[in-house]
Formats: C-alpha cells, structure tokens, sequence
C-alpha cells in the first residue's frame, strides 16, 4: 500500500492492484485563501469524505469519476470494505461544527483509519466500534479538532502501529492551529519521509509506534 500526502486531511491512498482511494479532498484557496495547498489534480476510483466542509469535500477536484463515501455505515467499494463511524467536530456532540465520520479503509492487509476532523476524545463504544487500527491519520494541530496529546491517546487507544500527522500548520495553511513539532515531540519515535508518500506493507509494520511525517505535495 502506498499513501501520498495531498496536504491538509487529504490522502491518496493505493493499493497494490491499483485500486486509489482519496480521502478529504479540500477546496484550494478556500477560506479567504487560507487554504493554499497546490490544487489536486489526481483521479481516483473512491472518494471519502468525514464532514462537508469547503476544506473536506471538494469532490469535484478530483478526476477520474470516483464513487463518493459519506456518513456512518459499512460497505464494500470496488473492492475495498469501509466502514463509517459516526463521531462530531466538536466536544459538544456537533452544536458547533456538526458531525463528523471516521473511516476504517482496509486495504492490503491493513487497517488504515482517517479521523476527519475529530473534536473529541474517542468514547470507549467509539474505540469498540472502529477496532484496531493499524495505521492512523491523525489531526494533531488543534483549535477545530483534537489537538497533540488527544491525538497520541486516540492512536493509543486504537492501536495504531503507525501514525501519519495531518491537519496542522503550514506554510501553506494559513488556520490558528498548531504545527506538527508539537505533537512529535511527545512521541519516542519519529520518521520523516522526506517525500510525499510512504510505502506500507503489512507483513512489516514496527514493533513500537511510530510517526511517519510526510512532506506536503
């Protein structure tokens, strides 16, 4: 499996057969310009999106004419289980910022999930119903979702063998969140890619958990 960082909570995520499943794609320069990663311009056969705002749900970006995967509840798409779990933008159970799902994408022998927008701490029926998870894509930065420490105790309370950051501050993003040193210095084992993909294989995942920061395209 391979997974390439678009920026953002957006992910391009490829199987071995060549099945691309998209998750998140944002609208670039949305926000007043706040938005400012490059705009995507990849195709894709699956497309998920956690919660429908302009930073999460620009589908129409994305070619290739892919099967669009919202809200909570399981399926089989081209191929690839996925299942929804209903969670919220917020810690007020959605009065803020809405809903939002998190998926369980399994692909190759893994478990991949994608938090979305998470705002809470995971409940333990939440934890119940996502299962292990072997490879987590965490937002880390805060202010609209869980910030650094919620995300490691999210990781591990899933299990998460790996754990790619996502949805912080960068040069590129312009929102009052945190950056991604904040939430790696709190963990022992930190790998940066120094690329916009990693290559994951599910006969090789690590002993301890480790970070994968990849570089945005």
């Amino acid at each position: 499996m391979k997974i390439k960082w678009l920026g953002h909570a957006s992910f391009l995520v490829e199987s071995k057969e060549g099945t691309k499943i998209l998750t998140d794609p944002f609208e670039a320069g949305s926000y007043d310009g706040a938005v400012g990663y490059s705009p995507i311009h990849d195709e894709a056969d699956i497309v998920t999106v956690s919660h429908d705002h302009a930073d999460h749900n620009a589908v129409d970006s994305v070619g290739g004419s892919p099967e669009v995967v919202r809200g909570p509840e399981r399926r089989t798409v081209k191929g690839i289980e996925i299942r929804g779990v209903n969670t919220y933008h917020d810690e007020s159970r959605g009065q803020d910022r809405g809903r939002n799902t998190v998926f369980v994408i399994e692909v190759d022998g893994l478990h991949v999930g994608h938090l979305g927008d998470l705002g809470h701490p995971l409940s333990p029926e939440e934890i119940k119903e996502l299962g292990h998870i072997d490879v987590l894509l965490a937002p880390v930065g805060g202010y609209y979702t869980i910030g650094p420490e919620e995300a490691k105790r999210v990781a591990e309370s899933l299990g998460a063998k790996i754990i790619i950051p996502m949805h912080y501050k960068t040069e590129a993003l312009g929102f009052p969140i945190l950056p991604v040193d904040d939430f790696l210095k709190l963990m022992d084992e930190v790998e940066r890619a120094n690329g916009t993909s990693v290559e994951i294989d599910a006969d090789k995942l690590p002993s301890e958990t480790t970070v994968v920061v990849l570089d945005y395209e």
